[in-house]
């Protein structure tokens, strides 16, 4: 159901009768710190341990959108890992065309986002110099082969974490941590306007008053029909 800014409100209202004075608290809270100036995008990422692990750092440090492409892969969950991060995101999943990692190029772009691929490049640069002036889409491939072509292709920014072992990469899920807390952090500490705006808060308080009411769909019914 499709619903305009005052019904998206009215039906808020409504639902957070249905939730304790704490929950609704906690939802106050934890809203101030969401952003979705900082996005990750996971592309044919097929290991349950390791998406779990990513979605879990995603809602730690306050990201609220995770987008996942599923070309070759299908995208499983560890529910031992992602200790229920999941319900509190919004996922976007790209899966319904032939060339699904295009479609998330193209559906970031129209929404102001950099791309950002993680991997080495001959025209990469570390990540504490890339700069958190606009808004961002971190995109993250398998251990095994990397970011595709088209992603490569698309990229506007290349990143590296800095190394100092023997060993050529992180785990994926490290990776991602460790990406998550540098850039979080530039723009937290300045001036940049990363918050949710006001319509958006009521759209994700929605989404989490969905994940944990039962028959919602009924509730909406009621109010709207």
């Amino acid at each position: 159901m499709n619903l305009s800014k005052e019904q998206k409100k009215i039906l808020q209202e409504k639902l957070f009768e249905f939730i304790s004075d704490g929950k609704k608290n906690l939802f106050a809270n934890i809203i101030k710190y969401r952003t979705r100036y900082l996005t990750l995008v996971l592309e044919d990422i097929y290991q349950p341990q390791n998406a779990s692990a990513v979605l879990r750092t995603a809602d730690c440090f306050g990201l609220q959108d995770v987008h996942i492409i599923e070309n070759r892969n299908e995208f499983e969950l560890n529910p031992e890992v992602v200790l229920g991060a999941s319900k509190w995101l919004s996922i976007h999943r790209y899966n319904q065309s032939e060339n699904n990692t295009l479609n998330a190029i193209q559906n970031l772009k129209s929404q102001g986002y950099r791309l950002v691929a993680t991997m080495p490049h001959s025209k990469d640069i570390l990540l504490p110099d890339l700069q958190m002036d606009q808004k961002t889409a971190l995109f993250f491939g398998t251990e095994r082969l990397g970011l595709s072509k088209v992603v490569q292709e698309h990229a506007d920014a290349f990143v590296k974490i800095p190394m100092y072992g023997f060993t050529e990469s992180y785990n994926i899920s490290v990776a991602a941590a460790i990406c998550v807390q540098d850039l979080t952090s530039k723009f937290r500490k300045s001036s940049i306007p990363w918050q949710l705006t006001e319509e958006e808060e009521v759209d994700v308080k929605l989404t989490w008053a969905r994940s944990i009411i039962r028959n919602t769909e009924l509730i909406e019914q009621k109010l709207f029909s």
